[in-house]
């Protein structure tokens, strides 16, 4: 049968949204993979699936799974793309839209213009909840790569992350460190790896490397990731920009026991029917 879809991006950050509320389709890992396959597919960093919600208090349940087809806890840039879908869709009338995912309820709130704020939650940062190796919390922690040690932040956005501070985001070495590190025992569900280089209390530049789909162009748990890194490591201020290759996102964490908030725009791009 053929099934719809809207292909979305938000800073580059590029996916295939899919709406089950309104078709009645059973995915299978393999419908995924060849959605997400840019030479036979569609293609796309992740999938996103809109569905009914479980809770009745929630508006909708938002899913998402990489381009490997293995399904994933969270994706910052993906909500807001779902927040524009569901009201461009008039699947909703709403300015404040919650949502169920495998990490817990998200609140999104359109701004207008497409821009769109994420209450992305408290950060995790005991290690063991992460999940990291089990010890006790710290602003940094020693990573054996190879024969070389590296110095990371860990913290969960709701997915595991790794930030490192690096002097040249540029020429950090995202595509060879960035696979070794997500793939670290030490991580047990894998990490996704960010190359952050601070330019000062309130900006920092950001490369990161995705978990089981590699460098992206923008990444929103990665960004919210790494500024919680650098505040707790009192490298940043509260409201920070942060540069990623694909454009800038906003993300404001007043500290320990605070939500993180992220702010960014989210585009359609077209839309379309394929067979599967």
């Amino acid at each position: 049968m053929k099934l719809g879809f809207t292909k979305m991006h938000g800073l580059g950050n590029d996916f295939v949204v899919l709406d089950l509320i309104s078709q009645n389709f059973t995915l299978r890992p393999e419908h995924l993979r060849k959605l997400a396959d840019r030479r036979l597919g569609v293609g796309c960093d992740q999938l996103l699936v809109v569905e009914a919600p479980h809770d009745p208090d929630m508006d909708f349940c938002y899913r998402i799974f990489n381009a490997d087809g293995n399904e994933v806890e969270q994706c910052g840039n993906g909500a807001r793309c779902l927040a524009v879908y569901v009201r461009d869709k008039k699947l909703t009338y709403k300015d404040i839209i919650r949502v169920e995912t495998m990490a817990g309820p998200l609140e999104l709130r359109i701004r207008g213009h497409h821009l769109v704020d994420v209450n992305m939650g408290e950060p995790i940062l005991t290690p063991r909840d992460i999940p990291f190796r089990d010890e006790p919390v710290a602003p940094q922690y020693s990573l054996a790569v190879g024969d070389r040690e590296y110095q990371i932040g860990a913290v969960s956005m709701g997915n595991p992350h790794a930030v490192l501070q690096v002097d040249d985001v540029q020429n950090a070495a995202v595509g060879s460190l960035g696979p070794l590190i997500e793939s670290h025992p030490d991580f047990p569900r894998r990490a996704n790896v960010g190359f952050m280089q601070v330019l000062s209390t309130s900006q920092i530049k950001l490369r990161v490397f995705e978990r089981g789909v590699g460098e992206t162009r923008a990444c929103g748990s990665g960004a919210c990731a790494a500024v919680v890194a650098g505040r707790v490591q009192e490298l940043l201020a509260e409201q920070v920009q942060v540069t990623l290759p694909g454009g800038d996102l906003q993300v404001h964490w007043a500290g320990e026991g605070e939500s993180v908030i992220m702010t960014g725009p989210a585009v359609m791009v077209f839309e379309g029917s394929i067979r599967l």
